[in-house]
C-alpha cells in the first residue's frame, strides 16, 4: 500500500549535516555535549541553529521569533539533510501561527522530535503531508549510552523497511489486526490541540499515543476527551507507548492496563501497549507518521511500517 501524496524528503546518510534546533525549552549543557559526541560518533554532523543554545525567557529556549527563525533556517539550510530538536519541554505551541508552510514545502526534511513537538510535527503532516519522525532528540536521548534504538533510527532515515515488536516492548492488550496510516504522538499534546486550528486529524488512522508521568485517572480523562471529541472515530487500531511512570503510588501494577481497557470499552480494533517510542526508559524507537503500517496484536505482536518516509 502506497501513499502517493506523501511529500517525502530525501534519504539521510551517515556523514550528513543534521540541523539542531530548540523550538520549545532549553537543555542542560552536559547533555548537549554528550549528545553531540554520540551523534557525531555515528557519522553525522550536528549543526546548531543560531539561537539553539539560548536560555530564557522563562522556561523557553529563546523568544518565539528566535525559535521560529531557527526552525525556518534549519529547513532551508542546504548544508543539512535532517532537523533534530534538542528536547521537548514546553513552548512550541507559540510557533504554530508563525509557521511559513512554503519554507517546509520547498525544503522537506526529516524532523526528529516528540513530546511538546507533537503539534508542530502533525501540523506539517496534516497541511503538507510531510512525514513526521517521532524519534530521538539530541539532549533527551542521544546523551544516554542506551538512549537510542539505532536500527529504527537508521532504517527510518535511509528509507529501509522495518518492524518493531516484543523486543521493543510491544505487548497485547486486545488482540486483533489492523492496517492504516500511522499517526499520533504525545497524548497530552493531542488533547491540548483539540478545539484549536491545529486540531489533530486522528480519525481513521492507526493511532500511536504515549505520555509520561500521567496517573491512570488522567489517562482515562484524556482518552474520554478524545472519544467525546470524535478523535477515535474509525481509528483502526491503537498502540500505546511505554507510558513511562504512568502509575499511581501503591496501586496495583496493572491499573494502567485496566484503565485503558475501561476507557476504550467497545473499541473494535486491536490495542497494544509498551512500545518504547517517545518518553521511554531506554532505546527510543523512531516511528514515521504518515506512512502505511500493519499492526498484529497476538502471540507475536508486531507493528510493521510498510513504506519508506524518505526518497531512496
Amino acid at each position: 500500500m502506497q501513499t502517493p501524496t506523501l511529500l517525502r524528503p530525501a534519504a539521510v546518510e551517515p556523514g550528513a549535516g543534521i540541523g539542531i534546533v530548540a523550538p520549545a525549552s532549553s537543555a542542560r549543557q552536559d547533555r548537549i555535549t554528550d549528545g553531540v559526541e554520540r551523534l557525531s560518533a555515528l557519522g553525522y554532523t550536528p549543526q546548531f541553529a543560531e539561537n539553539a543554545l539560548t536560555r530564557g525567557p522563562l522556561f523557553f529556549a529563546g523568544t518565539p521569533q528566535q525559535r521560529i527563525a531557527d526552525l525556518h533556517d534549519a529547513f532551508a539550510d542546504p548544508e543539512t539533510q535532517a532537523v533534530m530538536c534538542l528536547r521537548g519541554g514546553y513552548g512550541s505551541n507559540y510557533l504554530l501561527d508563525r509557521i511559513d508552510l512554503e519554507v517546509f514545502r520547498a525544503h522537506p526534511k526529516p524532523f526528529l522530535a516528540y513530546s511538546d513537538l507533537t503539534g508542530l510535527q502533525l501540523h506539517l503532516l496534516d497541511k503538507l503531508v510531510i512525514p513526521a519522525f517521532h524519534g530521538p532528540m539530541l539532549a533527551a536521548d542521544f546523551y544516554l549510552e542506551d538512549g537510542v534504538h539505532l536500527p529504527s533510527f537508521h532504517a527510518a532515515l535511509a528509507g529501509q523497511p522495518y518492524s518493531v515488536g516484543a523486543a521493543e516492548g510491544l505487548r497485547v492488550l486486545k488482540p486483533g489486526s489492523a492496517s492504516g496510516t500511522l499517526y499520533g504522538g504525545c497524548l497530552s499534546i493531542l488533547v491540548t490541540m483539540l478545539g484549536t486550528p491545529w486540531e489533530p486529524r486522528t480519525e481513521g488512522k492507526l493511532l500511536f499515543i504515549e505520555d509520561v508521568g500521567a496517573k491512570p485517572y488522567q489517562i482515562d480523562r484524556m482518552l474520554w476527551q478524545m472519544r467525546k471529541a470524535g478523535k477515535l472515530d474509525n481509528v483502526t487500531g491503537i498502540i500505546f507507548g511505554e507510558m513511562l511512570d504512568c502509575i499511581s503510588p501503591g496501586a496495583d501494577s496493572d491499573l494502567l492496563d485496566k484503565t485503558i481497557m475501561s476507557a476504550l470499552d467497545g473499541f473494535s480494533g486491536p490495542i497494544a501497549i509498551g512500545l518504547r517510542s517517545g518518553h521511554v526508559s531506554r532505546r527510543n524507537v523512531t516511528l514515521t507518521f504518515g506512512v502505511a503500517a500493519d499492526l498484529h496484536v497476538n502471540e507475536e505482536t508486531e507493528l510493521k511500517l510498510l513504506e519508506p518516509a524518505v526518497q531512496r
